[in-house]
């Protein structure tokens, strides 16, 4: 039998990318910006199907800190941010001085919790420093709950940057995760649903917040004849190429979000009568995931760790949860709010591979682990 390496999540090939490398390569737009970076923009803004005003650039976490710059978040202001989710969330607060502070998840949708956000914010101000934005993270694809979380956010008048990294293709309510936040954010990094090689886009609701969104990605540059810089810039704008490339990865996006979520029926029908096993689910007919990861709950850390061992040996990728931000060395000494729900899930829970490419082969490896795994059960 082929024992290849079977990945959680490779990128696949759409036929469509080399046309537009060629492209960019004749017309000498080997540059960050270029005419695929704006056709990508627009074909963007076409998926999202309302006024979203997109600006491609070379990383997720880019976008994130370009979105703390455009909120006016500086040294010493409080962010908060869900704790379970990559550091890549929380490593922009820390580039703008500024002070993380954590917020646990809720069973449900293992997203940020809206209690314990309600009790963050209340907390925050009573200690004299009403925090200045929200970073909410869609986990695994999987849509925060929308509502509450953006009824708090009315409520303390607080921004809520949308972190949709691993969301493209989800929704709520019918609504496509990107597009709830005052800023919203995609990764294409390689490992997820679509690709750029590497890149990301921050999603804004005016043409003007985009064109702010430019200057800034783009070395801050003053409308002058000579170079001149009146503020700090970055060199975040994505590269025509990677542009190209996502031209011909979003041809194929709608191809990728059905083959991840018929994954997960299939992990759905391999747990099925396993008692100790929880497959991450929707909560209910608003949320629609894309189910970039599958993920599952086990009993007990020793079963989860078992079972990544039993899949190691088999050649086949499987991770542990994100660890929260709270735990990590990094962070461990900010603020945290929360009941250790995100840490449960963290000590219990395993990442399956969900890759688009998932052959059946493959398949087929990935139940005979779990039938061997569970036979005794």
């Amino acid at each position: 039998m082929n024992n290849k390496r079977i990945y959680l999540s490779l990128s696949q090939e759409s036929g469509f990318e080399q046309e537009y490398i060629q492209s960019a390569l004749k017309s000498n737009w080997i540059t960050s910006g270029g005419p695929h970076v704006n056709e990508f923009e627009e074909v963007l803004q076409n998926y999202f199907e309302k006024k979203s005003y997109i600006t491609a650039l070379n990383s997720g976490t880019s976008a994130i800190h370009l979105a703390l710059i455009l909120l006016g978040i500086k040294e010493g202001d409080e962010v908060i941010c869900q704790s379970m989710t990559f550091s890549a969330s929380a490593n922009p607060i820390l580039y703008q001085n500024a002070i993380p502070v954590f917020v646990d998840s809720e069973i449900d949708t293992w997203n940020i919790c809206p209690e314990q956000l309600d009790i963050a914010i209340k907390d925050r101000i009573r200690k004299g420093k009403k925090p200045k934005a929200i970073i909410a993270v869609h986990l695994y694809g999987m849509p925060y709950k929308v509502a509450e979380v953006h009824a708090i956010s009315e409520k303390y008048k607080i921004p809520v940057i949308e972190d949709s990294a691993e969301a493209l293709g989800s929704s709520y309510k019918g609504k496509k995760c990107g597009s709830f936040g005052t800023f919203g954010i995609i990764s294409f990094n390689g490992n997820k649903i679509i690709t750029t090689s590497s890149g990301g886009a921050l999603i804004a609701n005016s043409i003007e917040t985009k064109e702010e969104v430019i200057f800034y990605a783009t070395q801050s540059k003053d409308n002058a004849v000579h170079y001149q810089h009146s503020k700090i810039g970055y060199n975040y704008r994505m590269s025509n190429i990677c542009a190209g490339i996502g031209l011909g990865q979003m041809k194929i996006l709608e191809e990728n979000i059905n083959l991840r979520r018929k994954n997960h029926f299939f992990y759905k029908e391999i747990f099925k009568g396993i008692k100790n096993v929880e497959l991450f689910d929707n909560l209910n007919e608003d949320f629609f995931s894309n189910y970039w990861l599958n993920t599952i709950v086990l009993k007990t850390k020793k079963s989860r760790e078992n079972l990544r061992l039993a899949f190691d040996e088999a050649n086949i990728e499987s991770r542990p949860l994100w660890k929260p931000m709270h735990l990590q060395p990094l962070f461990e000494n900010y603020p945290y709010y929360g009941l250790k729900i995100s840490e449960k899930l963290f000590e219990n829970g395993l990442c399956l591979p969900s890759g688009s490419n998932l052959t059946n082969e493959d398949k087929i490896r990935i139940r005979g682990v779990v039938d061997n795994f569970f036979k005794n059960d």
